[in-house]
């Protein structure tokens, strides 16, 4: 993993965490949100070479 997949992770969920505690019906498309946008950094990290 590069740095900036290192410093991407902890920000989105730090923002998603903070998301989710002042608004709590927002849990499943922060939830959706978080495991696509990791999904895609894993994956373009993945199929560069």
């Amino acid at each position: 993993m590069t740095s900036n997949t290192l410093l991407i992770e902890p920000i989105i969920a730090l923002v998603s965490g903070i998301l989710i505690l002042f608004q709590p019906r927002l849990l499943n498309y922060i939830v959706a949100i978080y495991l696509i946008v990791v999904g895609a950094i894993g994956l373009s990290h993945r199929l560069s070479f």
